[in-house]
């Protein structure tokens, strides 16, 4: 069965696309901390990002730098945050995440509420500043 993660990477489920390569996909998180928070994974289903062969995961890490650095164009802000958890989804990805301050990474802080043209606005913003 294949994760929720890799259906979006499949088409099956739609997402708001920011960018994909050969490897990896980035798509904003649809449940944000913030607008431009944005999911970087592989297309490699992985649950646990250290299970990642060492080239793919430093591969990875320089495609979520290339995001991080466009969502810090498209959304000004201090740094760009990020952060692995990967307990809720089965499928390794890292949140990039602009921040103001460092609580701006609490994931107990209540979620923003966006609307489709919304998401689809900082995509694009993101995209463009790629």
């Amino acid at each position: 069965m294949a994760t929720i993660f890799s259906r979006i990477v499949a088409g099956e489920i739609p997402c708001y696309k920011v960018a994909e390569d050969d490897k990896f996909f980035a798509f904003l998180d649809i449940n944000p901390m913030v607008k431009g928070h944005t999911l970087v994974i592989p297309k490699q289903e992985v649950d646990y990002i250290f299970d990642l062969s060492d080239n793919d995961l430093a591969a990875m890490q320089v495609f979520a730098k290339k995001v991080a650095l466009a969502i810090g164009k498209a959304f000004p802000c201090k740094k760009v945050g990020q952060a692995v958890l990967g307990l809720e989804v089965p499928h390794a990805h890292i949140h990039l995440i602009p921040m103001q301050s460092e609580a701006d990474m609490l994931f107990s802080n209540p979620k923003l509420k966006l609307s489709p043209d919304e998401f689809t606005e900082i995509a694009s913003k993101i995209s463009a500043a790629m």
